[in-house]
Protein backbone atom coordinates (compact mmCIF):
# COMPACT_ATOMS: atom_id res chain seq x y z
CA UNK A 1 0.00 0.00 0.00
CA UNK A 2 1.23 3.54 -0.97
CA UNK A 3 0.54 6.33 1.61
CA UNK A 4 -0.11 9.48 -0.34
CA UNK A 5 -0.89 13.03 0.81
CA UNK A 6 -2.69 15.00 -1.57
CA UNK A 7 -1.85 18.72 -1.09
CA UNK A 8 -4.13 20.89 -2.11
CA UNK A 9 -5.39 24.49 -1.44
CA UNK A 10 -8.97 24.32 -3.52
CA UNK A 11 -10.87 21.83 -1.29
CA UNK A 12 -13.43 20.80 -3.97
CA UNK A 13 -10.44 20.10 -6.57
CA UNK A 14 -8.66 18.51 -3.74
CA UNK A 15 -12.05 16.37 -1.90
CA UNK A 16 -12.63 15.24 -5.86
CA UNK A 17 -9.21 14.21 -6.57
CA UNK A 18 -8.52 12.07 -3.21
CA UNK A 19 -11.76 10.43 -4.29
CA UNK A 20 -10.66 9.56 -7.51
CA UNK A 21 -7.25 8.05 -6.27
CA UNK A 22 -9.12 5.81 -3.29
CA UNK A 23 -10.35 3.97 -5.98
CA UNK A 24 -6.96 2.53 -6.48
CA UNK A 25 -7.02 -0.48 -4.52
CA UNK A 26 -2.80 0.15 -3.87
CA UNK A 27 -3.31 3.77 -2.97
CA UNK A 28 -4.06 5.11 0.58
CA UNK A 29 -4.95 8.32 0.38
CA UNK A 30 -5.09 11.30 3.03
CA UNK A 31 -5.50 15.00 1.98
CA UNK A 32 -4.91 18.23 3.20
CA UNK A 33 -4.44 22.45 2.34
CA UNK A 34 -1.17 23.34 2.51
CA UNK A 35 -1.29 25.12 6.01
CA UNK A 36 -1.79 21.96 7.26
CA UNK A 37 0.69 19.85 5.29
CA UNK A 38 3.64 19.66 7.06
CA UNK A 39 1.31 18.34 10.35
CA UNK A 40 0.15 15.98 7.82
CA UNK A 41 3.40 14.67 6.58
CA UNK A 42 4.75 14.32 10.29
CA UNK A 43 1.32 12.65 11.86
CA UNK A 44 0.95 10.17 8.46
CA UNK A 45 4.45 9.80 7.47
CA UNK A 46 3.53 9.08 3.69
CA UNK A 47 5.74 7.49 1.05
CA UNK A 48 4.43 10.57 -1.26
CA UNK A 49 3.43 14.06 -1.39
CA UNK A 50 1.16 15.06 -3.99
CA UNK A 51 1.41 18.40 -3.70
CA UNK A 52 -0.48 21.55 -5.60
CA UNK A 53 2.14 24.09 -7.01
CA UNK A 54 -0.29 27.17 -6.20
CA UNK A 55 -0.63 27.84 -2.50
CA UNK A 56 -3.49 30.62 -1.46
CA UNK A 57 -1.23 31.49 1.30
CA UNK A 58 2.51 33.07 1.45
CA UNK A 59 1.81 34.79 -1.34
CA UNK A 60 1.37 31.81 -3.51
CA UNK A 61 4.85 30.77 -2.92
CA UNK A 62 4.68 26.94 -2.08
CA UNK A 63 6.10 25.94 1.16
CA UNK A 64 7.28 23.03 -0.06
CA UNK A 65 10.62 22.46 2.48
CA UNK A 66 7.90 22.15 5.35
CA UNK A 67 7.09 18.57 3.61
CA UNK A 68 9.80 17.61 4.53
CA UNK A 69 10.70 18.99 8.13
CA UNK A 70 10.05 15.96 10.09
CA UNK A 71 12.80 15.26 12.21
CA UNK A 72 14.26 12.07 12.61
CA UNK A 73 13.11 8.88 11.50
CA UNK A 74 12.41 7.33 8.56
CA UNK A 75 12.94 8.39 5.53
CA UNK A 76 11.68 11.46 4.30
CA UNK A 77 8.28 11.53 1.67
CA UNK A 78 9.26 11.60 -2.03
CA UNK A 79 7.68 15.02 -4.17
CA UNK A 80 4.90 14.77 -7.21
CA UNK A 81 4.13 18.27 -7.93
CA UNK A 82 0.91 18.90 -9.93
CA UNK A 83 2.25 22.13 -12.11
CA UNK A 84 1.59 24.37 -15.10
CA UNK A 85 4.19 24.70 -17.73
CA UNK A 86 2.94 28.38 -17.86
CA UNK A 87 4.72 28.98 -14.22
CA UNK A 88 8.15 27.96 -15.33
CA UNK A 89 9.04 29.75 -12.09
CA UNK A 90 7.64 27.36 -9.81
CA UNK A 91 8.27 24.59 -12.12
CA UNK A 92 12.33 25.98 -11.01
CA UNK A 93 11.20 25.62 -6.68
CA UNK A 94 10.01 22.13 -7.12
CA UNK A 95 12.92 20.95 -9.19
CA UNK A 96 15.17 22.70 -6.62
CA UNK A 97 13.04 21.01 -3.55
CA UNK A 98 13.87 17.60 -5.46
CA UNK A 99 10.85 17.06 -6.54
CA UNK A 100 10.87 13.68 -8.43
CA UNK A 101 7.37 13.46 -10.10
CA UNK A 102 5.87 16.78 -12.22
CA UNK A 103 2.05 16.33 -13.77
CA UNK A 104 0.64 18.75 -15.61
CA UNK A 105 -2.38 19.94 -13.98
CA UNK A 106 -4.39 19.73 -17.16
CA UNK A 107 -3.95 16.59 -18.14
CA UNK A 108 -5.35 13.03 -18.00
CA UNK A 109 -5.83 11.84 -13.87
CA UNK A 110 -4.56 8.56 -14.72
CA UNK A 111 -1.02 10.60 -15.42
CA UNK A 112 -0.99 11.32 -11.49
CA UNK A 113 -2.21 7.83 -10.44
CA UNK A 114 1.29 6.50 -12.70
CA UNK A 115 3.03 9.55 -11.47
CA UNK A 116 2.06 8.39 -8.13
CA UNK A 117 3.32 4.76 -8.23
CA UNK A 118 6.71 6.20 -10.22
CA UNK A 119 7.65 8.44 -7.27
CA UNK A 120 6.89 5.71 -4.89
CA UNK A 121 9.52 3.43 -6.68
CA UNK A 122 11.87 6.37 -6.44
CA UNK A 123 11.41 6.90 -10.03
CA UNK A 124 11.50 10.05 -12.06
CA UNK A 125 7.86 11.10 -13.85
CA UNK A 126 7.58 14.05 -15.83
CA UNK A 127 4.74 14.46 -17.75
CA UNK A 128 5.88 15.53 -21.85
CA UNK A 129 3.34 18.75 -21.78
CA UNK A 130 6.01 20.43 -19.19
CA UNK A 131 8.42 20.09 -21.43
CA UNK A 132 7.97 23.98 -22.09
CA UNK A 133 7.77 24.66 -18.85
CA UNK A 134 10.85 23.24 -17.91
CA UNK A 135 12.37 25.03 -20.73
CA UNK A 136 12.18 28.03 -19.69
CA UNK A 137 12.58 27.15 -16.24
CA UNK A 138 16.36 26.60 -17.30
CA UNK A 139 16.49 30.42 -19.10
CA UNK A 140 15.15 32.33 -16.10
CA UNK A 141 17.70 34.40 -15.15
CA UNK A 142 16.50 35.20 -11.18
CA UNK A 143 18.37 32.83 -8.63
CA UNK A 144 15.63 31.64 -6.23
CA UNK A 145 15.65 34.49 -3.86
CA UNK A 146 15.67 37.10 -6.51
CA UNK A 147 11.78 35.37 -7.31
CA UNK A 148 10.90 34.77 -3.61
CA UNK A 149 11.98 38.91 -3.49
CA UNK A 150 9.87 39.81 -6.97
CA UNK A 151 7.19 37.19 -5.72
CA UNK A 152 6.37 39.41 -3.03
CA UNK A 153 6.64 42.73 -4.52
CA UNK A 154 4.30 41.52 -7.41
CA UNK A 155 1.99 40.69 -4.45
CA UNK A 156 2.29 44.80 -3.37
CA UNK A 157 4.31 43.69 -0.77
CA UNK A 158 6.53 46.81 0.74
CA UNK A 159 10.48 46.55 1.39
CA UNK A 160 9.46 46.66 4.66
CA UNK A 161 6.79 43.61 3.88
CA UNK A 162 9.32 41.56 2.03
CA UNK A 163 12.10 41.80 4.55
CA UNK A 164 10.10 40.59 7.55
CA UNK A 165 8.60 37.75 5.50
CA UNK A 166 11.59 36.53 4.03
CA UNK A 167 14.10 37.44 7.35
CA UNK A 168 16.26 40.00 5.05
CA UNK A 169 17.45 43.60 5.94
CA UNK A 170 15.66 46.26 4.17
CA UNK A 171 18.98 47.14 2.28
CA UNK A 172 19.29 43.35 0.93
CA UNK A 173 15.89 43.94 0.21
CA UNK A 174 17.11 46.90 -2.19
CA UNK A 175 19.75 44.74 -3.60
CA UNK A 176 17.82 42.15 -4.92
CA UNK A 177 15.45 44.24 -6.30
CA UNK A 178 18.33 45.97 -7.81
CA UNK A 179 19.85 43.14 -9.17
CA UNK A 180 16.54 41.85 -10.21
CA UNK A 181 15.79 44.69 -12.10
CA UNK A 182 19.20 44.83 -14.08
CA UNK A 183 19.08 40.96 -14.94
CA UNK A 184 15.47 41.42 -16.40
CA UNK A 185 16.36 44.27 -18.07
CA UNK A 186 13.73 46.31 -16.63
CA UNK A 187 13.98 50.43 -16.60
CA UNK A 188 12.16 49.91 -12.54
CA UNK A 189 10.54 47.42 -9.75
CA UNK A 190 6.90 47.17 -11.74
CA UNK A 191 8.93 46.97 -15.14
CA UNK A 192 10.48 44.10 -13.65
CA UNK A 193 7.38 42.46 -12.61
CA UNK A 194 5.50 43.04 -15.72
CA UNK A 195 8.52 41.40 -17.89
CA UNK A 196 8.44 38.27 -15.17
CA UNK A 197 5.49 37.47 -15.46
CA UNK A 198 5.47 38.34 -19.36
CA UNK A 199 7.66 35.43 -19.32
CA UNK A 200 6.14 33.50 -16.79
CA UNK A 201 8.56 33.18 -14.06
CA UNK A 202 6.03 34.69 -11.59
Amino acid sequence: MIRVLLVHDACLVRSVLAEWLRREPDLGVYDTPWRSASTGVRSLRPDVCAADLECEEAYGIPPLGELFARGPGPARPRLLVLADANRPGLLKRALEAGALGYVDKGGSPEHLVKGIRDVAKGKRFVDDSLGFGFLKAAEMPLTRRELSVLTLAAEGASVAEIAGNLHLSHGTVRNYMAAITRKTGARNRIDAIRISQGEGWL
